[in-house]
């Protein structure tokens, strides 16, 4: 295993409030690509991928008590099947300005920002994440949202960044061993 530098003081902090963990979809828990099959001229199936990894990630987070959630432009059946089977309490579709959605979920949640984590890759997720208390960007996300984030992951979109960001929050809470013995598939 590689050595990690230590991740900051500031970091672990920030990380070990989180109660509530968001995310945008297409570029954070997908790798961003949008997969059409044209069935006529005007029906097409959407065809999404999912990391299990990044499953894995989620169902700990459920696991350790996090709330989670996500807030996306798009709206589809396999993203509604898998927020669902990920145990996801908040999901917007269909949320060109996620703003509205993301205050909806603070007055629902009853948390303050420094209790929410955010994961976004592109510019609409800039005005959440300007807010969070954990401004997570995927690892190939756009210049400005990595500047704007507090912590950028390793792993890239689709790929892990989502379990990344869980593994950050619960190691964080010091809780990451306890819930190595109480994963589950």
């Amino acid at each position: 295993m590689p050595n990690r530098p230590k991740r900051s003081v500031l970091l672990r902090k920030r990380a070990g409030q989180i109660q509530v963990l968001l995310m945008d979809v297409d570029g954070t828990m997908t790798a961003g690509g949008v997969t059409l099959l044209s069935q006529t001229e005007e029906i097409a199936l959407e065809i999404k991928t999912f990391d299990a990894h990044d499953g894995q990630g989620l169902t700990l987070a459920h696991t350790a008590g996090l709330r989670t959630g996500c807030i996306t432009g798009r709206a589809g059946s396999a993203l509604l099947r898998r927020a669902k089977e990920m145990h996801m309490e908040f999901i917007y579709m269909k949320q060109p300005l996620k703003i509205p959605a993301y205050e909806e979920i603070l007055r629902t949640a009853g948390v303050q920002e420094s209790a929410v984590a955010y994961v976004g890759d592109d510019l609409p997720d800039l005005p959440i994440m300007r807010r969070v208390g954990l401004a997570v960007a995927v690892g190939n996300a756009v210049p400005e949202v990595k500047s704007a984030a507090h912590y950028t992951t390793k792993a890239l979109a689709g790929h892990g960044a989502i379990r990344e960001t869980v593994e950050l929050i619960l190691k964080s809470k010091g809780i990451w061993e306890e819930m190595i013995e109480k994963a589950r598939a």
